[in-house]
């Protein structure tokens, strides 16, 4: 007896041709518009690669180097242990997760999905706690939210708390959001029943992961040196592709069908249509959506200041399609999927956006 796919098993071939005829048409475009407009295609090339070796290189290949250590010594599995009675309830996700968590937080996207990989591909992770780990540690870098972005854009250190606590707390929410995704007999499964001391248990399951790596230091530190190198390459190279494309897009006059649809959605619901351009340039790179929500480029008379934050709440959640291609590249040898990513991502701009107009009355003191 034959058994008939079911419609979602039988439309999955037909998405994957979709996708990708959509990203090869995309793909075209842009390259079309770099060879009619080579000078900016370059400029903006150059801008990228200073963003990159200015900011990004140095904020996180310490981090890549750090992880790859801590995994092959075992303190990552040490904290798992100690944070499992934590995590769990939480958010059901393993007590490793919530060293990816603090990791994410300190360092900055995409550090918590480069450590969530190397968990699911050592299989200390199931797919559905390695999407969820993905969605809540994708998240700005204090330094970077609070240095550049505050201090930086705006010019108001006062905007810190909110826009911090709209952003790190909206991927507290999502975590707990999506912790409901999952049944609890699922989740409780495979948890430590402790038989002595939890911190016995940690440093026992540290013990153990460092013999089971088994390598010297030096080799160790060798191969995470090696593999940090080509993954900030990687980080690279799509910071400069999607600076490239961006600018070429909007210098073609292509953005402004997405700009106007921006500019509608915002006037629907009360706000400023001149944020629509910080939301336009947001959609595909963190770093520019933030600094235009400052101010910086935009139309007409300066939304409010309130406004204007929510705007970098959202972007700094959304986090922008370069770091989504990020997230997917550190991801691909992986069975993670891009669509709850997806989803996630938006879940957390709104809620985001939420918690600032929540906040804003609390926490600013300007």
């Amino acid at each position: 007896m034959s058994i008939k796919p079911t419609r979602t098993e039988a439309s999955r071939p037909a998405n994957r041709w979709t996708a990708a005829i959509g990203i090869g048409a995309a793909v075209l475009l842009v390259c079309g518009l770099a060879l009619a407009m080579p000078g900016t295609v370059l400029e903006a090339s150059i801008r990228g690669l200073s963003i990159w070796w200015e900011v990004l290189f140095p904020a996180l290949f310490p981090f890549f180097v750090l992880s790859e250590l801590l995994l092959g010594f075992g303190v990552v599995h040490m904290a798992g242990t100690l944070l499992d009675p934590l995590m769990r309830p939480l958010f059901r996700i393993p007590g490793l997760g919530g060293f990816v968590l603090a990791m994410g937080t300190v360092s900055g996207y995409p550090v918590g999905a480069r450590i969530t990989s190397r968990l699911m591909e050592q299989g200390l992770v199931s797919r559905s706690e390695g999407e969820r780990l993905v969605a809540m540690t994708t998240t700005s870098d204090p330094i970077f939210l609070i240095g550049a972005v505050c201090t930086g854009f705006f010019g108001r250190p006062g905007i810190a708390a909110v826009l911090a606590a709209a952003h790190y707390g909206g991927a507290i929410g999502l975590g707990l959001l999506l912790r409901w995704t999952v049944p609890k007999a699922a989740a409780e499964r495979g948890q430590a029943k402790p038989a002595g001391g939890r911190l016995r248990l940690a440093l026992q399951a540290m013990h153990r992961a460092r013999l089971a790596d088994g390598r010297p230091f030096a080799q160790m530190l060798e191969q995470a040196l090696r593999s940090s190198l080509q993954l900030m390459i990687v980080v690279g190279g799509l910071v400069v592709f999607f600076s490239a494309g961006l600018e070429v897009l909007t210098a073609s006059g292509l953005l402004d069908l997405l700009r106007d649809a921006f500019g509608w959605l915002l006037h629907r619901f009360g706000l400023a249509r001149e944020l629509s351009v910080a939301l336009v340039q947001g959609t595909f790179e963190v770093t520019l959506g933030a600094r235009a929500a400052s101010g910086a480029g935009l139309p007409g008379t300066l939304p409010s200041l309130q406004d204007r934050v929510a705007a970098a709440a959202f972007v700094l959640s959304w986090a922008g399609l370069s770091v989504h291609a990020q997230v997917a590249g550190l991801m691909s040898r992986t069975s993670w999927r891009y669509g709850p990513f997806l989803r996630a991502r938006l879940l957390h701009a709104l809620l985001a956006v939420l918690l600032v107009y929540a906040l804003w009355p609390v926490l600013y003191r300007g």
